[in-house]
């Protein structure tokens, strides 16, 4: 239903969370090189990624060969820095949910590429840098989701096929 987009995510346990949280949300994760892991099938068992079988992971080169893959879907970035809060945007499906790393975050050149509106940030108390990275996928995608009823994704279509079918109508 929705995407989630990892950009040159650093830590293989975050990213394993956010690997079972797509299996179990029926979201399409994406995860934009170079990571800071291996994902041969040795390391992603240490790491907990096995759950890879279960969800859509796809790796792209950069971040714009994942966007012109996604054809178009509307990209809110989650940054510290982000305008409105994630609770006040009214997501829908096919929607992309773009990360950065969790030492650099995203690029300021990505950030400003996107409208202020598509900026969205999970409010903290001051003074505090940030959430683990799997921590905020999890509060925004919950959000999404919830604003659509918890509706599943068919078993049928995982979701990237949803997403390239709606490119090709």
């Amino acid at each position: 239903m929705f995407h989630v987009i990892l950009h040159q995510p650093e830590i293989p346990p975050n990213t394993g969370n956010i690997i079972r949280l797509c299996a179990n949300t029926g979201c399409a994760l994406h995860l934009v090189e170079p990571l800071g892991f291996e994902l041969d099938r040795r390391s992603v068992r240490r790491a907990g990624l096995d759950y890879a079988e279960l969800a859509s992971v796809t790796t792209h080169k950069t971040l714009a060969d994942c966007l012109v893959r996604l054809c178009g879907a509307r990209v809110f970035a989650v940054e510290t820095d982000g305008g409105a809060c994630y609770s006040e945007v009214r997501f829908q499906p096919g929607d992309a949910l773009l990360y950065g790393s969790e030492t650099r975050g995203l690029p300021a050149a990505v950030r400003q590429s996107l409208p202020p509106q598509r900026r969205i940030r999970i409010p903290m108390r001051d003074g505090n840098r940030s959430l683990n990275l799997a921590n905020a996928v999890t509060v925004v995608v919950y959000e999404a989701w919830r604003q659509h009823g918890f509706q599943a994704v068919p078993p049928h279509r995982p979701p990237l096929a949803l997403a390239r079918a709606a490119c090709e109508s």
